[in-house]
């Protein structure tokens, strides 16, 4: 897959240089980034391996981020510093992930101090959320926004804000766990993956999704999901877009229904931050501005907002699709180095 901005030549960069890391649960991403937020030389990639324990990807990454350094023409003196986005709640004075679900024996190991060990120079550390959204705004959808709230859709719902130059984390690291704002308080609804009833994750992330569709394929009511996941296909939104693409109603009113909820947690979120603009990005945005399925997501959620919140608000907010793919994490990464580096002088 190409990469969401194109590398520049080195002869074009601006330094200082920060190098940015975005961890995730199956994969990790590296990539060198000028004092403008331009990657300087092809990313890296590689597999987190999460089971084989945080040690074995310090080990890694930090191999890793020096092949990257040598290949770019730079010294490693000429890094100003790593930013690295981690998932999941962490405690930033001692620089660990807590209790990271889907990092089991990783909760309370000192990964930024580790990190900056292997690598010989100074790490920030931020939410990965908060990096996408950082990204974003610096050199992505949101460039010359003051202020921003970044959605990402997939298995869950993230979220990063932005206002100004302050990443709001909040007092224990639980700030922007805006995924699990209540969007239904009845006995009924269904249970996050927090154990906790009626957040918005529960409706508008890709989980909640195929709850959904399950209870239309069993109900009767998406004879055309129902057929294809009969032939051994797997129930994916990307299949559930693909039908609705295709002018199947039921997969249609289900992206639509997606819409719909992530509309009632917006206007709590725009109420709350009255941001300069609002992006949605992940890998469940059905195609984005290039689908046709993809415009009427966003369509209903722009209308849900006209409906529910103060007219200013639903007037003056720019809700859009994000820019940077999946480059946005680790160029927001690098991007909160460089906050933390200007900081320091």
């Amino acid at each position: 897959m190409a990469p969401a901005v194109k590398p520049i030549p080195l002869n074009r960069a601006i330094p200082p240089f920060y190098v940015g890391i975005d961890l995730g649960g199956t994969s990790t991403k590296v990539g060198l980034v000028d004092d403008l937020g331009r990657p300087v030389c092809h990313s890296r990639e590689f597999a987190t391996l999460v089971e084989n324990g945080p040690q074995d990807w310090i080990q890694r990454v930090s191999e890793t981020t020096t092949e990257m350094i040598q290949s770019s023409g730079l010294e490693p003196t000429e890094i100003a510093r790593i930013g690295l986005g981690c998932p999941g709640i962490l405690d930033l004075g001692t620089g660990v992930m807590v209790n990271p679900t889907n990092f089991p024996g990783w909760g309370g190991f000192p990964i930024r101090d580790r990190l900056a060990d292997a690598c010989g120079m100074p790490v920030a550390m931020a939410n990965d959320a908060s990096a996408a959204a950082y990204g974003e705004l610096w050199i992505g959808s949101g460039r010359g926004f003051n202020s921003l709230v970044f959605l990402t859709l997939g298995t869950g719902v993230g979220c990063g804000v932005i206002i100004g130059d302050l990443i709001i984390e909040g007092e224990h690291g639980h700030g922007t766990e805006c995924g699990h704002i209540l969007v239904d308080p009845s006995d009924t609804a269904p249970i996050c993956s927090c154990g906790k009833r009626g957040h918005l994750e529960s409706f508008a992330s890709a989980t909640g999704l195929i709850r959904r569709a399950k209870d239309r394929i069993a109900a009767g009511k998406a004879p055309a999901l129902a057929e294809r996941i009969s032939q051994g296909e797997k129930l994916t939104p990307l299949l559930i877009a693909q039908l609705a693409e295709n002018g199947d109603e039921p997969s249609l009113e289900l992206v639509l229904e997606t819409a719909y909820y992530l509309g009632l947690g917006i206007v709590t979120l725009l109420h709350t931050f009255d941001p300069t603009g609002l992006l949605l990005g992940g890998a469940m945005t059905f195609g984005g501005m290039k689908s046709p399925v993809g415009r009427q997501f966003l369509q209903r959620i722009r209308e849900e907002v006209r409906q529910r919140a103060f007219p200013t608000l639903a007037e003056k907010v720019v809700i859009r699709f994000a820019a940077l793919g999946g480059d946005a994490g680790f160029i927001g990464a690098a991007g909160i180095a460089r906050l933390e580096q200007r900081k320091r002088r």
